[in-house]
């Protein structure tokens, strides 16, 4: 498993997680550094990785990109024309190296790549404001964002099009949908909101004890958060 990191002092991580050598069979894990770039202008706001390849965002308005197995930068994306707020891929599983590269930015709008090699296929306004979050649907058809615009959307990807818009009432954070896509999760500063992937139905909301700045989903209907 591959790791990355972004910073604000504009410095890029790449690490590898490995078992410790000498305990094998262990669930002791260890971090080996993979790479360092000095890659943006700005502050970083952004990072994913699946498979061989990584990626991150910055207040520059532009996207790097990462090789991890080589350790090599790929290049740079320059469609946006304000900060990028966040970035994830989307791979089949049929496949070993991302399908898509999906991009939001502080304009509200969201950019859809092709990944090979990287090119750029459209650009999307999705919001009256800046983009917070966004999740792809484990299908690669669709995908959620929300944005400080109070406002949760659906893109299709398919025609490349926004298919659903709607008001929270709430300025939401975070977007994510489960590893089956049968519901997805949103987070509003402490609390968190679960919903049928289907018809956005509100199946449970909980509340933590401080703001939650980050979520994942993980196995068996867990969900992985941080606090601040």
């Amino acid at each position: 498993m591959s790791l990355i990191a972004g910073s604000y002092e504009k410095f890029i991580w790449g690490f590898k997680l490995k078992p410790l050598k000498h305990e094998p069979s262990s669930q002791n894990l260890t971090l080996t550094p993979l790479f360092s770039y000095q890659s943006h202008l700005a502050h970083i706001t952004a990072a994913a990785a699946s498979g061989p390849a990584a990626a991150s965002g910055s207040a520059d308005d532009t996207i790097h990109l990462y090789d991890l197995p080589s350790a090599s930068s790929l290049g740079s994306l320059h469609q946006h024309t304000s900060s990028v707020t966040a970035v994830t891929f989307f791979t089949p599983p049929s496949l070993s190296f991302p399908r898509n590269l999906l991009s939001a930015s502080a304009d509200g709008s969201v950019c859809i790549f092709d990944t090979d090699p990287f090119v750029h296929l459209k650009t999307v306004l999705v919001h009256k404001k800046a983009v917070n979050d966004l999740s792809v649907h484990p299908s690669g058809k669709l995908a959620l964002t929300v944005g400080r615009d109070e406002c949760l959307a659906m893109l299709n990807l398919v025609r490349g099009r926004r298919s659903f818009y709607c008001r929270l009432g709430k300025e939401a954070s975070l977007v994510k949908f489960d590893l089956g896509g049968e519901r997805f999760f949103m987070v509003t500063e402490e609390k968190v909101g679960v919903h049928e992937a289907e018809d956005a139905k509100l199946v449970t909301e909980f509340e933590c004890p401080k703001r939650v700045l980050s979520a994942a989903p993980g196995e068996v209907s867990f969900l992985l958060l941080s606090v601040a």
